[in-house]
């Protein structure tokens, strides 16, 4: 059965945290790539019909959701009004379809040559609207130490 792609879009897993970093293995093993101290996480999957539109709509959408703590504790301000820090980490696997079978299928991601310059795009976005970005790094084998707190986990599509 022919799978339709118009069903997916642009992916963002968002957590609010008291800091996080990407270290990479490689030429330099264990070597920090980007690190943050509170704000958000943001783990961005890619599909093929997105377009530079979907990232700046992703961006947006990250830089005004109000899921940081204001003065009373209450989740009313945005990243945009508090710390200014966002990690980016491309994350394909947000398309892993589990509907049959136990492997996930990955039919769902963009390749890399499509998915790398739209997480860029994000990433651009965000610096335009005043973001202190830092970022994985595309195609490499990465850990990602994320300290969420509260725990808020948000998921957008756009």
């Amino acid at each position: 059965m022919p799978v339709s792609l118009s069903i997916w879009r642009m992916r963002g897993l968002v957590q609010r945290v008291q800091g996080a970093s990407v270290t990479v293995a490689g030429e330099v093993a264990g070597e920090v790539v980007g690190a943050i101290g509170p704000g958000l996480c943001v783990l961005v999957g890619v599909t093929h019909t997105d377009t530079v539109t979907e990232a700046r709509k992703l961006a947006e959408k990250v830089w005004h959701l109000r899921v940081m703590d204001d003065e009373a504790g209450v989740m009313n301000r945005s990243v945009a009004d508090t710390t200014r820090e966002v990690l980016v980490v491309s994350q394909f696997t947000l398309y892993g379809d589990t509907t049959a079978g136990r492997r996930p299928s990955w039919i769902a991601a963009a390749r890399p040559e499509h998915a790398e310059p739209l997480v860029d795009a994000v990433v651009a976005h965000l610096r335009s609207l005043g973001a202190t970005v830092a970022t994985g790094r595309f195609r490499t084998e990465m850990v990602v130490d994320i300290r969420n707190d509260g725990p808020v986990t948000v998921m957008i599509e756009v």
